[in-house]
């Protein structure tokens, strides 16, 4: 059942609204960004109109289906500029990208999902050009019985912590609704 006030944004579970949210990456045009964890590809989507048709947006994930799924919104929006890349992220190089391409890369609700945390953050760094940014939206801890178990989810300062261990640099919080929390990085 969707939370109230939520309900546009069915296919997020009602947890989230990835428009507004991406609204907050900076995110300009000609870009090229990767989706880590991309899913169903809400935010691949979104981010594939931002950067338009001179941008690039690399959506990787470790479930096939999921990238069908992406690949079948991609055409429905006519977007030409999405790419599907079969990845698992907790292997370094796997995302098989360049060492600092990306302007930009997402990590939406995907740690929660691993205990390699820092071999993803770290796959993430790699492939950012110096100045990029990175972006981590995770679940809060203790917002009730929606989403993953509390054992599963990373607070955000020991989140902060994580990246910043990584060699990025905290630029500001995202306003990623009641149930997560965003942070942006920049990396040096």
């Amino acid at each position: 059942m969707p939370v109230s006030g939520l309900g546009s944004h069915l296919g997020t579970g009602g947890f989230m609204n990835p428009d507004k949210i991406a609204g907050e990456f900076g995110i300009q045009d000609g870009m090229t960004v990767s989706d880590f964890g991309s899913g169903a590809g809400y935010f691949t989507i979104l981010m594939g109109r931002k950067v338009g048709p001179n941008g690039k947006v690399f959506a990787l994930d470790i479930q096939e289906p999921a990238l069908d799924n992406v690949r079948v919104k991609a055409k429905a929006a006519g977007l030409e500029n999405v790419e599907t890349v079969r990845a698992n992220l907790e292997v370094p190089g796997s995302s098989g990208l360049v060492d600092g391409s990306q302007d930009m890369v997402l990590l939406a609700n995907i740690l929660f999902q691993s205990d390699q945390k820092e071999a993803i953050i770290k796959e993430a760094v790699r492939v950012l050009k110096g100045g990029g940014t990175l972006v981590v939206v995770e679940w809060k801890r203790a917002t009730g019985g929606f989403g993953p178990p509390d054992n599963l989810r990373t607070d955000d300062i020991s989140m902060r912590s994580l990246v910043l261990g990584a060699g990025m640099v905290f630029e500001k919080d995202i306003d990623a609704g009641q149930f997560h929390y965003g942070l942006k990085f920049k990396k040096g």
